[in-house]
């Protein structure tokens, strides 16, 4: 199976506390359930989520030919994925330059290996 990779930024809120509690959150044990297997089963092959100081940095893998947005659409439509949207957007505050459709900012690649190899 090929894959893709979309990168997106958001920042968190300046607040030691609120940073701890969203990872907190986020930890295999602490995670709702039904969000992981969401993202799942709207089509993600896998995701992962970085952090340096409040910024926060998103590498969201699908299948080749996979529209993220539709799959985001997807995902936002299963149990519990609203509810913790909201909860999470406590957290975060979106980068000035989103667009204005995004929450997570997507980050132009300006540097592919592989691609320079070929």
């Amino acid at each position: 199976m090929k894959t893709q990779r979309t990168c997106l930024a958001l920042d968190l809120k300046d607040d030691d506390e609120l940073i701890a509690q969203y990872e907190h959150f986020h930890q295999p044990e602490h995670i709702w359930p039904e969000i992981p297997k969401g993202i799942r089963a709207g089509g993600i092959v896998d995701m992962q989520i970085y952090r340096i100081g409040t910024r926060l940095f998103m590498i969201v893998e699908t299948e080749e030919g996979i529209d993220l947005n539709t799959a985001f659409e997807a995902i936002g439509k299963m149990p519990r994925q609203p509810e913790w949207a909201a909860f999470m957007n406590g957290f975060q505050q979106r980068l000035t330059q989103a667009k204005p459709h995004e929450h997570w900012a997507e980050m132009k690649p300006i540097f592919l290996l592989n691609e320079c190899l070929k």
